[in-house]
């Protein structure tokens, strides 16, 4: 299969190509400057150093995608999930989080929009 020719870099007099739309180190610059200007301070603040530790020790204990499971596949899990977001009340309790892959994970959440209204849990 053919791929996609590359791209100007479009950070302002960048010559480099890219795939995306920025090349590595303007990737980098964009990222901090949408974390320090654009993003939610309240998001930033509850995904901070006490969430990576739930995270990790979240992962630690169950490293397989949960769903994935479900279905009788055997996957490893890179993504915590809340059942219950926190903005809806949820906590970082073990029961309200679920360790799911990247693929299953973003289905989750684009399920979760709203838009279905069905809702995941372990049971």
């Amino acid at each position: 299969m053919p791929f996609k020719p590359k791209r100007p870099c479009s950070h302002p007099g960048c010559p480099k190509l890219t795939n995306g739309r920025f090349c590595e180190e303007h990737a980098k610059q964009e990222a901090a400057r949408y974390e320090k200007y654009q993003r939610n301070p309240a998001v930033k603040k509850r995904y901070g150093r006490s969430w990576k530790r739930v995270r990790d020790r979240f992962l630690t204990q169950h490293p397989l995608c949960e769903v994935c499971q479900k279905q009788g596949r055997l996957t490893s899990a890179e993504e915590v999930h809340y059942i219950v977001p926190l903005s809806k009340g949820g906590t970082n309790a073990t029961e309200n989080l679920m360790s799911l892959c990247k693929s299953c994970h973003s289905a989750v959440t684009a399920k979760e929009g709203g838009r279905w209204g069905r809702n995941y849990s372990r049971k």
